[in-house]
């Protein structure tokens, strides 16, 4: 199911802005496309960890 896209405003401190700016540059992205990137990353990993997981249980792994 695909849902399109939304937007998604937040405020953040200026030093982690230009954390991010610094970050975004040295890949090439823009600050919008590095922060989506790492969410997906992170999303990607949690629901990776919790397969492993239900895996292990199913097969009794410890």
């Amino acid at each position: 199911m695909h849902m399109g896209t939304s937007v998604l405003s937040l405020r953040i401190d200026g030093d982690l802005l230009e954390r991010l700016r610094h970050r975004a540059a040295k890949r090439g992205m823009s600050v919008q496309d590095y922060v989506v990137r790492t969410l997906m990353r992170d999303d990607f990993d949690e629901r990776f960890e919790a397969a492993v997981e239900e895996t292990e249980r199913f097969y009794g792994v410890t």
